[in-house]
């Protein structure tokens, strides 16, 4: 038996394979990993270090996974190269499963049953939208056809499915991210990543934004437009199993990010937005407590919280109450408190 929450082995191919660059892009700042090709040798590397690492646990589901570039237009005995490092360490055991990412245009009969061949069982597919107006705006080079068509045969050939999403982009608005997120719940992925559009310096979306071209989300707007697709997407159910980049130290460098939804905890402001949402209806009204405990499950307390407090405040801003204390009640399911009126 597994531990719930896997261990993954990220490998980063940041650019390799993709046929140009899009309006947004800038994957070694995101990754923080220089774009040179990565061989047999770096991922045997890699994979022996992951396997020595206090981390790694013979209970835990263990994953490879190549993240950045396009896996699948990779020339075939790149991906060979790649794939077959990995594939004695699934034999043994050491390794259970390898996913990869590659846009939805990359993938044809031959290329899925290539990478099934070579034990890959999850495939990512950058989306970024499903509308085509969008997907021109921002230079993807695909149309939303192309995912549904590369859902549809990955599906079929056995794979788990992901989609990467990105609100934010070019063109989009609130409707029509919406609209993308209604044809993704009609796609039925296994799973969808939220990536709201940060903009960054050297990018063609830099210049566009500095020109007055381009204006990014709010903080505010990208963390209500990714709470409502959370909201939408798991009521399906559809995780969403990423929510905002993945901090690295090129981003937390002072100019890199020039303007957009960046924050480090953005996933967290946004689960905390959903949660706030869940329990207003345990809440007193206004005027009804001048003072409130609340009794919760310990592993919510930090969603209640909110960073830095902010859902402390929020709460006590809509009850008009002061909450005196926040208890740990683990007899209390999931999403729901507990509260007495002092």
């Amino acid at each position: 038996m597994f531990d719930e929450k896997p261990l993954i082995v990220p490998i980063f191919i940041p650019n390799q394979g993709c046929p140009h660059r899009c309006v947004f892009c800038d994957q070694e700042k995101i990754t923080s990993q220089p774009s040179r090709p990565v061989d047999g040798q770096t991922v045997r590397h890699l994979l022996a270090l992951a396997r020595s690492s206090s981390s790694f646990s013979r209970r835990r589901h263990r994953e490879v996974a190549f993240y950045g570039g396009t896996f699948a237009s990779l020339p075939e005995p790149k991906i060979r190269e790649l794939l077959g490092v990995v594939a004695p360490y699934l034999q043994e055991g050491t390794f259970h499963s390898v996913r990869v990412s590659t846009r939805p245009d990359s993938l044809d009969e031959k290329k899925a049953a290539l990478l099934k061949g070579l034990g890959v069982s999850t495939v990512e597919l950058g989306a970024q939208s499903l509308d085509d107006e969008v997907l021109r705006r921002t230079r993807r080079g695909h149309s939303a056809e192309d995912t549904e068509r590369s859902a549809t045969l990955l599906k079929q050939q056995g794979f788990r499915v992901g989609i990467q999403l990105m609100p934010g982009l070019p063109g989009d608005c609130a409707e029509r991210f919406s609209s993308t997120v209604q044809k993704v719940i009609q796609i039925k992925p296994d799973m969808v990543r939220l990536y709201p559009v940060v903009v960054l310096r050297g990018t063609v979306l830099a210049q566009w934004a500095e020109s007055g071209k381009f204006q990014a989300l709010t903080l505010g707007e990208a963390v209500r437009i990714c709470a409502e697709s959370c909201l939408r997407l798991e009521d399906a159910g559809i995780p969403v199993i990423r929510i905002g980049l993945m901090t690295s130290p090129s981003l937390r460098e002072t100019g890199q990010v020039v303007s957009g939804p960046w924050h480090e905890s953005f996933g967290h402001l946004v689960r905390s937005e959903l949660y706030q949402r869940r329990i207003e209806t345990f809440l007193p009204r206004q005027g009804e407590a001048q003072r409130i405990t609340i009794r919760i499950p310990s592993k919510d307390i930090s969603l209640l919280r909110g960073y830095r407090n902010e859902g402390v405040r929020r709460i006590e801003k809509k009850t008009k109450a002061t909450i005196g204390g926040i208890l740990p009640d683990d007899s209390l399911p999931s999403g729901r408190i507990a509260v007495e009126i002092q």
